[in-house]
């Protein structure tokens, strides 16, 4: 069983509310979301489309619930934009982020990424050479120095349709990122949806890990989406993500928590499935998840 003092669970409000599609659970709003995260037994949550940019509403209502803030995501454009232009950005992010009582900062490179386009099949992902490599990395360094001197950490999010997908892309970025500043979101759906070796991507890097998203994937569907050379956001619509605990899902989660035991990981575990909710109802979802994890860790 993993030891309770050293774990925070978390849910990613992307269930109720699709921020890539915000059609998809349009009829949600802030406060019952973060009212049924509350009533289904987590202790925090990221921030989502539906949520307010405005620290003040955040805290107060965050702490009514008796629940945390744990991120939010910032997509980085280090092979499209100049330096200075990320770093604007990224300063603006991390002082909302901090003003919002937040201590990570949820980064993806979202350079030539095919993420958000609709038609496109998530396998027409771009690469990056060697050059291009050390600019994603010496960028990466410089924004986790000055979120390191805020008192903040940058968690990199390796992400199906990006630069950093495979397991061999996030081996390449951990080399040439400063382990002082840079360190890792292990994601098991997005790994397992590319097809990779998710045990070994958390053994391999777990001193970098420090952050984490629980996510599942329905593997006939993954296997239908990728026949059918489906985009991303068609194979979320199809029902490819799945949370924990769900018989649909294929995840080896007992073996993910048993290296998490072993290790002694300390930190956030977020659940995630970005799923239809007109579908898969995301109260239903949660409590299936919560009760999971706690069969399974204790928690």
């Amino acid at each position: 069983m993993l030891k309770r003092e050293n774990i925070k669970l978390g849910i990613a409000p992307i269930a109720w509310a699709e921020d890539d599609m915000p059609e998809y659970g349009k009829e949600s709003n802030f406060l019952q979301i973060i009212s049924e995260i509350k009533l289904t037994g987590y202790e925090g949550t990221e921030i989502g489309c539906k949520y307010p940019h405005d620290a003040k509403v955040l805290n107060e209502e965050f702490a009514r619930r008796g629940i945390e803030n744990i991120t939010q995501w910032f997509s980085a454009y280090l092979n499209e934009q100049p330096y200075w232009m990320v770093e604007r950005d990224f300063r603006d992010h991390m002082y909302f982020l901090k003003s919002a009582n937040a201590k990570l900062i949820n980064v993806s490179d979202q350079s030539f990424s095919v993420q958000h386009r609709s038609r496109t099949s998530f396998m027409e992902k771009p690469i990056l050479n060697d050059e291009q490599f050390k600019e994603l990395g010496d960028g990466l360094s410089k924004l986790g120095r000055i979120a390191a001197d805020n008192g903040m950490e940058i968690v990199y999010h390796h992400h199906m349709t990006t630069t950093v997908q495979t397991e061999e892309e996030i081996d390449r970025l951990m080399a040439v990122t400063d382990p002082r500043y840079v360190s890792l979101i292990y994601d098991t759906g997005h790994l397992a949806f590319s097809g990779e070796d998710y045990i070994s991507v958390l053994s391999k890097h777990f001193d970098r890990i420090k952050h984490i998203h629980l996510k599942n994937i329905r593997e006939d569907i993954v296997e239908h989406c990728r026949k059918e050379r489906l985009s991303f956001l068609e194979s979320v619509l199809e029902g490819a993500f799945t949370v924990p605990g769900d018989p649909e899902g294929s995840v080896n989660f007992p073996a993910v928590f048993k290296i998490l035991e072993e290790r002694e990981y300390k930190g956030w575990l977020v659940v995630e499935a970005e799923q239809n909710p007109y579908i898969y109802n995301p109260y239903d979802y949660a409590v299936m998840a919560r009760k999971y994890i706690k069969e399974q860790t204790g928690i």
